[in-house]
């Protein structure tokens, strides 16, 4: 049950015969993970958020806001994180989705245009996919030799 309990979660293990980082450098490592041309910013949570870092992405194309809440455990060598994603597709609140856990989705918008031969057909105009947040994050705690744990609860 192990293996599918995490492959269900998202949890990775580290490549064996990698050195884990301090937990301070770790947290260093994924603060730097901001910059120009990220879709996601990762942050120090505030005391109500009962974890360590948060990393978060809001797609207003497209009505949702991602968030993924990390807790270090330096003992472990392990970030603990749990994914939340919010979906509203409407002005009105009535089509909201709420979700909590490991659940890679791709967003798409697209547009029926003409081609060259005249008919129309679909053309994507817009692409999100959660995983260009989720893989930095999860590649970044890897490499510095910690385990990157999916959980339902922080």
């Amino acid at each position: 049950m192990g293996r599918l309990w995490d492959k269900l979660t998202g949890t990775r293990h580290p490549d064996s015969g990698v050195a884990p980082l301090p937990s301070m450098e770790v947290r260093s490592v994924l603060l730097a993970l901001n910059g120009p041309g990220v879709p996601y910013r990762v942050r120090n949570a505030l005391p109500a958020e009962k974890a360590d870092l948060v990393a978060e992405c809001r797609i207003p194309r497209v009505g949702v806001t991602l968030k993924t809440w990390m807790r270090l455990i330096p003992e472990k060598h392990e970030v603990r994180f749990l994914d939340e994603r919010w979906e509203n597709r409407s002005s009105d609140n009535a089509n909201a989705q709420y979700g909590r856990g490991h659940a890679p989705a791709v967003y798409r918008q697209w547009e029926t245009k003409p081609g060259p031969n005249g008919r129309r057909h679909k053309v994507e105009t817009f692409r999100f996919d959660t995983r260009e947040m989720t893989e930095p994050l999860r590649n970044a705690v890897l490499d510095a030799g910690w385990i990157f744990r999916g959980v339902l609860k922080l």
